[in-house]
């Protein structure tokens, strides 16, 4: 995958707007974040709460449910597609990295991969979301885990590399809204 001119020189604006418009704004401004967002193409639902210091690389690679939240420092490197369901949660300081390198090429080419994280599914601090992995609905990535595999829905992963530890059970057929417990 080969970067052109023009995304460059998107992201050198978006860079200028996040340091400009984004990241100095208040933290319950989501709406003005949620506008911002959307100029740059990121495509993003009712309520969504991207904090002011989480770091976007590409917005217009970011989709962003109703409800879901971007916590404060995630790091969101999306040079492919990144989508996060409706109510999906996005700990402090997570990492999302939709891209890696070749290792088997000698010239290290850039391969984008897209990521998905699931309605209601939750990637709990410093959690790091390879390439390509697609987190369940409602599943949970537990703190600083190293997801580089796909996590079935409604399951818990822990650990370097993530592993099921266990299985969150539905009492019934209401799925539970979790409330976005943020540093700020």
């Amino acid at each position: 995958m080969r970067l052109t001119f023009r995304n460059r020189a998107a992201r050198w604006g978006w860079r200028v707007a996040w340091t400009l418009l984004y990241r100095p704004s208040p933290i319950v401004c989501h709406g003005w974040r949620r506008a911002i967002l959307r100029l740059f193409g990121a495509r993003v639902g009712r309520g969504a709460h991207p904090y002011p210091s989480c770091r976007i690389w590409a917005p217009w690679n970011l989709t962003l449910g109703d409800h879901s939240c971007l916590g404060d420092g995630v790091e969101c490197y999306s040079v492919a597609r990144i989508a996060l369901g409706a109510h999906a949660i996005v700990s402090q300081r997570s990492h999302l990295c939709a891209a890696t390198h070749d290792y088997e090429d000698p010239a290290f080419p850039l391969v984008a991969r897209p990521i998905v994280i699931g309605a209601y599914a939750w990637v709990a601090a410093e959690a790091f979301v390879g390439p390509g992995v697609a987190v369940g609905e409602g599943a949970v990535v537990g703190a600083r885990a190293v997801v580089v595999r796909d996590v079935p829905a409604w399951s818990v992963v822990a650990g370097n590399p993530a592993r099921v530890v266990k299985w969150r059970s539905r009492a019934n057929d209401e799925i539970p809204v979790p409330e976005p417990v943020l540093s700020s």
